[in-house]
């Protein structure tokens, strides 16, 4: 037994202690992460911008902060209603018997979160278990240390560690922390590392929630407006440099739109991200050298590049976003998530092309379409798996915390957000009160179908039928 086989033992033991928290209880475990956050905010900007060398707070402040105090006050509002028993029919056979769905925490939930929104997928997993009444240990990324660091002494000061656990370290520590018996384990992360967790967590047939990623696509219809359409993948693209799970990955058009398209979202890219401080940096080296291998392997093949910026090196900018055009079918760019601001730009001959794109790689977390062509847009909806679909804009569907958000195949499985994490978190547990008839003990249960089998069961059967 290890320290942290024995730290799982004393918060598994906490839980058994409580296991049916109350509403109160819950409320206020939610409310306690709100404060944190808003009590730490300018400290918590400072360190995050930090790990990623440049990170405008303004930035972190939308895209980490506004999405935790959306789902506190989502679940608050929303949480003694999910915690009802739902009554669900019962058939006619079981005369007066009662069958609901009932509720019931887990017990301890593991949550390992990623580097590029370093709060908001750490604590917003966490907030819909709290929800569910669970315990929850939490290992950060060892990728933003700093960030990491800070957010575990912050817990730490607002939780007792049986309540809300932080485990950091490196990938060693990752991968004792996958293998620990959970009740629950919800992974945030790459493709790779999530193959890795999964085999680590069979061992005790933990059951997981895998929040993957995956090549986002973007279909503009020839009906869409161009203009509309640059400005909206420009932001999607470059906030946090790209550094997104469901950051537009590459774009689908047809030729004769292709050089409007390219003019338009220079213009978006130089009226949205021309200062420098408003241009996330990558979070290290490693992820840098991603991008330049990305781009020198889709140049060397015959790619075509332009610049974004007018203004490039601007600052300490350590990487100038580009696309690409004239990108060969083997460029590794087409294949391997990007996770960086890198757009490439594939010419298609219709609709019908367009899903056949999509639908020769694996599924994605997200999908993007431009157009005003309902037909189209419907056909591309029926017709291509995604995790999840935002039209018209980019990445906006993960913010409604009503829609449920995950992967499917290969961009992971389980949801959460809203009602869905707390379902995430929760056994549905069914509940069959047997009664006969009339409050009586007549046609009880299975009274009716029990040996000996004679004619009574012959016409139980018939009136079943």
């Amino acid at each position: 037994m290890n320290r942290f086989t024995l730290q799982l033992d004393e918060i598994k033991a906490a839980f058994a202690a409580e296991p049916n928290p109350t509403l109160e209880v819950r409320l206020d475990r939610i409310a306690r992460i709100e404060k944190m956050i808003r009590a730490n905010e300018e400290k918590i900007c400072k360190v995050v911008s930090a790990d990623f060398g440049v990170r405008h707070s303004i930035e972190t402040r939308l895209a980490e902060f506004q999405m935790i105090y959306q789902a506190c006050l989502f679940t608050q509002k929303h949480l003694k209603e999910w915690m009802k028993p739902q009554q669900v029919d019962t058939p006619i056979t079981l005369g007066a018997s009662e069958a609901w769905i009932q509720n019931q925490a887990l017990g301890v939930v593991g949550i390992m979160s990623p580097w590029n929104y370093p709060v908001q997928l750490a604590l917003i997993p966490a907030i819909a278990a709290f929800a569910a009444g669970n315990r929850v240990w939490l290992k950060p990324s060892e990728r933003c240390s700093r960030t990491s660091g800070f957010l575990a002494n912050l817990i730490q000061e607002y939780f007792h560690p049986t309540e809300f656990c932080v485990t950091t370290g490196s990938v060693d520590v990752a991968e004792q922390f996958s293998a620990l018996p959970f009740d629950h384990l919800f992974f945030t992360g790459s493709e790779i590392h999530g193959k890795k967790v999964m085999r680590a967590a069979a061992e005790h047939l933990t059951p997981l929630t895998l929040e993957l990623g995956g090549k986002s696509p973007v279909i503009i219809d020839p009906t869409a407006n161009l203009k509309d359409a640059a400005a909206s993948i420009i932001y999607g693209k470059l906030l946090n440099s790209g550094q997104t799970c469901v950051a537009p990955d590459y774009i689908l058009i047809d030729q004769v739109n292709l050089e409007s398209f390219i003019k338009e979202l220079k213009t978006a890219a130089q009226e949205q991200f021309s200062h420098p401080d408003e241009l996330t940096g990558p979070i290290d080296d490693a992820q840098l050298q991603s991008w330049q291998h990305l781009l020198a392997d889709a140049l060397d093949r015959g790619a075509q590049a332009f610049p974004l910026l007018n203004n490039p090196s601007a600052g300490a900018r350590r990487f100038e976003p580009v696309a690409l055009i004239n990108v060969p079918a083997e460029a590794r760019v087409l294949h391997e998530e990007i996770f960086g601001p890198i757009l490439p730009i594939v010419t298609i001959a219709n609709t019908e092309a367009a899903i056949q794109v999509v639908n020769q790689k694996p599924h994605p977390l997200a999908l993007y379409w431009f157009g005003k062509d309902k037909k189209n847009m419907q056909k591309v909806l029926a017709e291509t798996r995604s995790g999840g679909v935002t039209l018209n804009e980019t990445l906006l569907h993960i913010t409604v915390e009503t829609l449920p958000f995950g992967g499917t195949g290969s961009s992971g499985f389980g949801t959460y957000h809203g009602k869905a994490g707390f379902d995430t978190f929760s056994h549905r547990k069914s509940v069959l009160r047997a009664r006969g008839f009339l409050g009586l003990n007549l046609w009880k249960g299975s009274k009716l179908a029990r040996p000996p089998y004679g004619k009574g069961v012959e016409r139980l059967l018939r009136f079943m039928k």
